[in-house]
């Protein structure tokens, strides 16, 4: 059954801007995650490109191109849509991995999944 789990507050993610970073289990494995907002809505995905499985973020929590229309790998150069994680351009193997989140008075939670789960201290 899924859960919610505090991120952020709402105003921590501006518009194309810093990620917010967390981490979470998956495939028994601590990885990074990270969550953005985009056109007014948040989104978070695995901080862990499709081509290889490196983390992207070219300066800590920074994933936006220029435009901030893309996703980038830093090291790839894969593109990826901010709203979806699909490829849309480079050397993708499919999508990123998204996880959900929600956001209501002024607090954003993340979602558990049968693959991802909260890190135990």
């Amino acid at each position: 059954m899924a859960e919610r789990q505090f991120l952020c507050e709402s105003q921590a993610l501006c518009e194309g801007g810093v990620a917010v970073p967390f981490d979470v289990v998956h495939a028994g494995q601590v990885c990074r995650a990270f969550a953005i907002r985009f056109e007014g809505r948040v989104h978070a995905y695995l901080n862990r490109c499709s081509h290889v499985a490196m983390e992207m973020d070219y300066q800590a929590n920074r994933f936006f191109d220029d435009s901030g229309r893309w996703l980038l790998c830093a090291t790839h150069g894969a593109a990826y849509a901010p709203d979806s994680g699909a490829c849309a351009g480079g050397p993708c193997r499919g999508g990123l991995v998204k996880i959900t989140l929600s956001e209501s008075e002024g607090l954003v939670h993340w979602h558990t999944a049968d693959n991802l789960k909260p890190v135990e201290f």
